[in-house]
């Protein structure tokens, strides 16, 4: 069997006996690898020396990798879901090592476009395909805890940072002796920039093509030993029939969800961009912050612990409570958390990381808990291409977050200079971006009966569910 046809959709059907505890782990070896996306604050100073520019022009880099990563899962996800999780995640890696050689000839020549050609656009295509190849996949294993399945491979994006952040530290100093990772001023120069890229590239890709040996999907009919389909009829919004994805955007429901996520990424993002600077800040006296700039980089990975384990705690506990009452209380005790941090969070730097980082953990779990909401209003059919079409709403999050915070800190003062009050008039405007995520949440209902599929198109599980 040759290479290609052994990435076709039916060489990828499990065996019998086949155990679906094999699949999150394969999943997660994805994930990891294109969360390296949240650890690329590691090296932007070291960038910005290198290519003589400012911040903005560095963090362009990030944006369009988003951005890609939002149009990537829209555009691919149907394809995603005719093509199997095998070809999707073998196609993620080749474009996601590509992104960081392209970014590594661009960083040797000096030419910053190519690393917004590689970072940006390859890296985040591979971003947007890799995000949603094992999803639908794992919820057809685990009809029973789709939120506990997708956490578990979700929660592998936003923990790779904590992977990707010391790793690339280190590897930096072990190719630029002058670098050293405990000093926030220290930069790197062009050298051990593009060997590292070069070593991340190749890396990832070896990493990656373990997840690609050993995805299955299950058979045709398969279902867990105990569990009867009939149970998912017991559950609010949990539907046994089928929708399309592209009938799926033409529903209510689907762009209330949209805004419900868009809400929900656009304030936790707002956090997790400004997190380092920000801690500072709110405890700056006289012009002297009782927070180091070391201490301000354990806080970032604290918030990156929080918003791992959000996306697996959190999403685990929706198959219990529901998805909507899950969303119900990121938003609503959200809105809470965010007033309180905007009132009180400097009145102690425990209470403030607390209160940042159960924010962070509602972000995550968010993410985590979205595609077993898409799975209970449009059933399993093309989830994948669904999720894919939902993500848009993290790419427009992914602008509209950090733009509300740092326009109003330009409007505060200067960097280094700020104070907690200058951070309220932001906090206040994400309660109210809560709070109109909450309200959408609210608005959700099933979806019509117009929209679902003919029988003949469901699934064995389905119909079986259905009748």
């Amino acid at each position: 069997m040759s290479l290609l046809s052994a990435l076709d959709h039916k060489h990828t059907v499990a065996p019998e006996g086949y155990s679906r505890w094999l699949i999150p782990p394969a999943a997660l070896a994805v994930h990891l690898c294109i969360g390296q996306a949240y650890a690329t604050s590691v090296y932007k100073n070291s960038f910005i020396a290198h290519f003589d520019t400012g911040q903005t022009a560095i963090g362009v880099i990030f944006s369009i990798a988003i951005v890609m990563l939002g149009l990537s899962a829209a555009v691919c996800g149907t394809w995603v879901e005719r093509n199997g999780p095998r070809k999707a995640m073998f196609v993620s890696a080749c474009f996601w090592a590509a992104g960081f050689l392209v970014s590594a000839l661009g960083i040797g020549t000096g030419q910053l476009w190519l690393v917004y050609l590689g970072y940006g656009v390859l890296g985040g295509i591979g971003l947007g395909i890799g995000y949603i190849s094992p999803v639908s996949t794992l919820i057809k294993w685990f009809p029973d805890r789709p939120g506990l399945a997708t956490g578990l491979a979700i929660m592998g994006f936003g923990g790779g940072a904590l992977i990707a952040s010391p790793a690339s530290r280190q590897l930096l100093s072990y190719y630029d002796s002058g670098y050293d990772p405990s000093v926030s001023g220290s930069v790197a120069d062009g050298h051990a920039l593009v060997l590292l890229f070069v070593t991340l590239g190749i890396g990832y890709f070896l990493i990656m093509m373990f997840g690609v040996a050993n995805i299955r999907v299950p058979a045709p009919g398969w279902r867990p030993a105990g569990w009867d389909p009939s149970e998912v009829t017991a559950k609010p919004l949990v539907t046994t029939a089928s929708v399309s994805a592209a009938n799926a955007i033409r529903t209510r429901s689907f762009w209330l969800l949209w805004i419900v996520l868009f809400c929900n990424v656009t304030a936790g993002i707002g956090i997790l961009e400004q997190a380092s600077p920000m801690i500072q800040d709110f405890f700056r006296t006289n012009g002297t912050s009782a927070v180091a700039v070391a201490a301000a980089g354990g806080f970032v990975g604290v918030l990156s612990l929080f918003n791992m384990a959000g996306r697996f705690a959190w999403s685990s506990t929706s198959d219990l409570i529901g998805r909507k009452p899950a969303y119900m209380m990121y938003l609503g005790v959200g809105m809470v958390l965010y007033l309180l941090l905007a009132t009180v969070g400097d009145s102690a730097i425990p209470l403030f990381v607390v209160l940042a980082g159960v924010i962070l953990s509602f972000y995550g779990g968010g993410f985590a808990t979205v595609p077993a909401y898409l799975r209970d209003l449009f059933g399993t059919y093309q989830v994948g291409a669904i999720h894919g079409r939902l993500l848009t709403a993290w790419s427009a999050a992914g602008i509209a977050g950090p733009l509300i915070i740092n326009g109003f800190l330009d409007a505060q003062g200067k960097p280094g200079t700020l104070t907690a009050s200058a951070y309220q008039p932001a906090l206040l405007t994400m309660v109210g971006v809560l709070a109109i995520g909450f309200l959408a949440n609210l608005l959700i209902r099933p979806v019509p009966p117009a929209h679902h599929e003919p029988a003949a198109d469901r699934s064995p599980l389905e119909k079986e569910a259905a009748a």
